[in-house]
């Protein structure tokens, strides 16, 4: 099953942080200051980078690589 941004439950902000979930209920975390997707709040458990050419990342920059991520 290959994953879309459709398959993502955007369930908002706290903190700076943002939180997705699954549907089969994995959550996945990103703060604006972190250059990766983590498996919890503190941004602890990297899951993997968020690949982006300078600057910083973006609430789409995590939500393209929480995609890339379950699609691996």
């Amino acid at each position: 099953m290959k994953f879309n941004s459709s398959d993502l439950i955007y369930q908002g902000e706290k903190s700076g942080v943002h939180n997705w979930d699954t549907f089969s209920g994995t959550s996945f975390y990103w703060h604006p200051d972190w250059l990766h997707i983590a498996e919890d709040m503190t941004g602890h458990k990297a899951l993997d980078k968020i690949n982006i050419a300078e600057g910083t990342a973006t609430k789409a920059d995590a939500e393209k690589a929480i995609i890339d991520h379950l699609n691996k």
